[in-house]
C-alpha cells in the first residue's frame, strides 16, 4: 500500500529550502520548517513571502490562496517538532558532515516509517543514509532552483533504498506538479553530472585562450540552441557553487574532466563569484542586471586588418550543406558558382536550391521575385577551371580528409591568386587542407551549421598559417550574409563539437552503467537544464555513426580517457542502429 505523505518537514530555510516549503504548501501539504535560530526563520519567512507575493502580484495566486499557503508553513528552531511527520526533506548547505549529523538526529526523532530525503545536488546519498538506522528509507530528492518555478526533480536511489520508497516519492513529486526522474547515486546524479563536466570544459577552453568568452557563449547559443552560454550560466549559478559541485563530483568519480579548472579557484579567491558579486566571467551592475561592457569586452572587429572584397563565391559539393551555403550567399546578392562532379549532379543541386526557395515563398518568408533572382545568381559548373575568378571558394564535400585534400589541391591550381579557400569541415584539421595547397596563408575553416539557411552560427577557424586579412574577410563575409561568426583555433571539434560531444558521450556512459534510463536522462537535460533536446534525441538526429566519428576524432587529438567513445555507442553503430535515418538508434522510430 502506497504511503500517504500528509505532513512534511523541511530542514533549512535558505532560498532552496523556502522554495521547497512553498511547493509543498501550494499542494495542500502541512509543512514544518526548521532553522537553527530565529534570525534564520526570519530570513526564510522573507524568502517565502517574497516569492509568494510575486505569485500573488502575477495573478498565479488569489489573496485567499496566498494566505492559506503561508498558513500551512509553520516555522520552528526545534528538530523535535518533526516527530510525527511522514517525510523530512533536508535542504541545508552542501556539507557532508553537516548533513550526516542532521540525518543522525532525525533518525532518533522521527517515527520509524518516516522517509528521510536529502536535497543534495552532488553529495553521496548513500554516505548520508548510513548515519541512520534506516538507510532503506533514505532517498535523494533533488529540486532545482528556483523550486517553485522549475518543474523537475531527481529522485536518487541508493543500493539499499527500498523500491516502494522510490515509488512513493516519485508519486509525491508528481502530486507536487513536478516531472521526476529516477537515478542511481552517482556523482552529480543526472543533470549536474552532465552539465558541470560541460561547463568545466568551457572554462578550460577560455583559460587556454582558445576562444573569447563571447564566442564560447555565442557558439553554444546559436550552434545548439542553448538558452545560455556556458560562462554566462556559470555566472548565474555562482562560481563558488560550481566549484563545490565539481570538487564533490571529482572526489567520487576521479574523472579528470570533473577536476575544477584552475581558473575557477583563482576567480573565487579574487571574489569574482558571478552575478551575485557583480563580476565573474562578465560584469554586472546588480545581481539581476544584464551584462555591462567591461575592459575584457572585444572590439567590434576581431582584427584591425581591413577585409578583402568578395563579389563571387564558389561552392564545391552537391549535398545538403553545399546547396544550403549556395542559397545563403545567393539570397544576399552574391554571384555563386556551384561546382559538381557531373552536369546531372549540378542540375540536381540547383533543383534542391529551387525547392528550398519555393518552400520559403509558400511560407511568406521571401517573395517570388526575390527567390527567382537568388536562383538566377547560382551558376552550375562541372570543371574546377570554372571557379577561376571566384574571390572565395567554400568546400563542402564528404568528411574524409583525403577527399578534401584532393579538392584543395585542385582548387589551388584552378583559382586565381588572392582568392580565399575555405572548408566546412566540422572536425578534421584545417591545416591538412591548407597543406595540400601552395597558399596555406589563404586557407581557413568556415564551419556552417546544418541547415545552413536557418542556422545563424559560423565557426571561423584559423590555422597557424592563416593570414590576418583572411580572417578579417571571413568575419566580414559571415556578417554580410546574416550569420554570427565566432573565432577559434584549428583544434578537433572547434568550439561546438568539442563541448557538445564529450557531454553526449558522458550521457551514453551513464546509460550503459544503468544509472538512469535514456528517457529520464533526456528529461533531466530538457526540463532540468532547459536544453532544446535531450542527449539521446540529439544523437539519434545527428546519426550515431557521425557522432562516433566525431568522438573518435576528439579522442585521437586530445588522448584523454574521458573522450574515449562509449562502448555502447560503438556497439550500436556496428549493429547498424544509426538513429532516425535507419529507424532505430537509442530509440525505435519504426
Amino acid at each position: 500500500m502506497a504511503r500517504e505523505f500528509s505532513s512534511v518537514g523541511v530542514v533549512g530555510l535558505g532560498t532552496m529550502g523556502a522554495g521547497i516549503a512553498e511547493v509543498l504548501a501550494r499542494s495542500g501539504l502541512d509543512v514544518i520548517a526548521v532553522e537553527v535560530d530565529e534570525a534564520g526563520i526570519t530570513r526564510g519567512r522573507g524568502h517565502l513571502e517574497h516569492s509568494t507575493s510575486r505569485a500573488l502580484a502575477g495573478g498565479k495566486l488569489t489573496q485567499d490562496e496566498h494566505a492559506a499557503l503561508l498558513g500551512r508553513v509553520r516555522c520552528t528552531t526545534s528538530l523535535a517538532e518533526l516527530a510525527d511527520v511522514d517525510l523530512v526533506i533536508e535542504a541545508v548547505p552542501e556539507n557532508l558532515r553537516l548533513k550526516a549529523e542532521i540525518f543522525a538526529q532525525l533518525d532518533g526523532i522521527t517515527k520509524p516509517e518516516a522517509v528521510l530525503a536529502s536535497n543534495t545536488s552532488s553529495l553521496s546519498v548513500t554516505e548520508i543514509g548510513v548515519h541512520t538506522s534506516r538507510p532503506g528509507k533514505v532517498v535523494g530528492l533533488h529540486f532545482f532552483n528556483p523550486a517553485p518555478v522549475l518543474n523537475f526533480v531527481e529522485v536518487v536511489r541508493t543500493v539499499v533504498t527500498e523500491p516502494d520508497v522510490v515509488t512513493d516519492v516519485v508519486a509525491l513529486a508528481r502530486r507536487l506538479g513536478k516531472e521526476p526522474v529516477v537515478t542511481g547515486d552517482r556523482a552529480g546524479f543526472i543533470a549536474n553530472a552532465l552539465l558541470f563536466g560541460y561547463l568545466n570544459h568551457a572554462v578550460r577552453m577560455y583559460e587556454a585562450r582558445y576562444a573569447t568568452r563571447e564566442d564560447l557563449d555565442a557558439a553554444m547559443r546559436f550552434g545548439c540552441g542553448y538558452p545560455m552560454g556556458p560562462l554566462a550560466l556559470l555566472d548565474l549559478i555562482g562560481l563558488d557553487t560550481a566549484y563545490e559541485i565539481l570538487e564533490s563530483m571529482y572526489r567520487q568519480s576521479r574523472n579528470p574532466l570533473h577536476a575544477p579548472a584552475p581558473l575557477l579557484k583563482q576567480m573565487i579567491t579574487a571574489g569574482l563569484l558571478g552575478r551575485k558579486s557583480g563580476r565573474g566571467f562578465y560584469t554586472y551592475e546588480a545581481p539581476d542586471s544584464p551584462v555591462v561592457t567591461d575592459s575584457a569586452a572585444p572590439e567590434e572587429s576581431t582584427v584591425d586588418t581591413p577585409p578583402r572584397e568578395v563579389r563571387v563565391v564558389g561552392v564545391v559539393g552537391t549535398g545538403t550543406m553545399a546547396t544550403g551555403i549556395a542559397e545563403v550567399f545567393a539570397k544576399r546578392g552574391f554571384d555563386v558558382v556551384l561546382r559538381a562532379r557531373s552536369e546531372e549532379k549540378a542540375q540536381a543541386a540547383l533543383g534542391k536550391v529551387g525547392k528550398s526557395l519555393d518552400r520559403q515563398v509558400k511560407k511568406g518568408r521571401v517573395s517570388a521575385e526575390d527567390a527567382a533572382a537568388a536562383l538566377g545568381r547560382i551558376r552550375p559548373a562541372v570543371e574546377f577551371a570554372e571557379l577561376a575568378d571566384v574571390d572565395l571558394v567554400i568546400e563542402a564535400v564528404a568528411e574524409e580528409l583525403e577527399v578534401k585534400r584532393a579538392v584543395f589541391a585542385a582548387l589551388d591550381e584552378a583559382v586565381k591568386p588572392g582568392a580565399i579557400l575555405a572548408t566546412t569541415t566540422s572536425s578534421l584539421p584545417v591545416i591538412e587542407c591548407a597543406a595540400a595547397t601552395a597558399r596555406p596563408s589563404e586557407v581557413l575553416g568556415l564551419h556552417f551549421f546544418n541547415p545552413a539557411p536557418v542556422m545563424k552560427l559560423v565557426e571561423v577557424v584559423n590555422t597557424i598559417a592563416t593570414a590576418p586579412e583572411v580572417v578579417a574577410t571571413a568575419h566580414a563575409i559571415c556578417q554580410a550574409v546574416g550569420k554570427h561568426p565566432v573565432h577559434c583555433g584549428d583544434r578537433a571539434g572547434f568550439i561546438v563539437n568539442a563541448l557538445l560531444f564529450p557531454y553526449l558521450n558522458d550521457a551514453v556512459k551513464m546509460l550503459e552503467a544503468h544509472y538512469a534510463e535514456s528517457a529520464d536522462i533526456d528529461t533531466a537535460m530538457k526540463v532540468g537544464c532547459g536544453l532544446p533536446m535531450g542527449p539521446f534525441e540529439l544523437l539519434d538526429v545527428v546519426g550515431l555513426d557521425v557522432s562516433l566519428a566525431i568522438q573518435r576524432t576528439l579522442y585521437n587529438e586530445f588522448r584523454e580517457a574521458g573522450y574515449a567513445p562509449a562502448p555502447l555507442l560503438e556497439h550500436l553503430v556496428t549493429a547498424g542502429r544509426l538513429g532516425r535515418k535507419t529507424g532505430k538508434g537509442f530509440r525505435d522510430y519504426t
